[in-house]
């Protein structure tokens, strides 16, 4: 019973996919912030272009 405790606490395959997951994650959330951030950016811009545009047709 006490090697099998021993066998199962060197197992780390589970600690590696767990690193995975979290590595995972946090490109996720950079994702996430890097498209939330330039979304704003390019709405503002493409707002600018249309109300250019219609006091430019008027």
């Amino acid at each position: 019973m006490l090697r099998f405790f021993r066998k199962l606490r060197k197992d780390e395959n589970g600690a590696t996919a767990i690193e995975y997951g979290l590595i995972a994650g946090l490109i996720s959330v950079v994702i996430i912030g890097a498209v939330m951030l330039v979304g704003t950016q390019l709405s503002a811009v493409f707002n600018h272009v249309g109300t250019t545009l219609e006091s430019v047709n008027q």
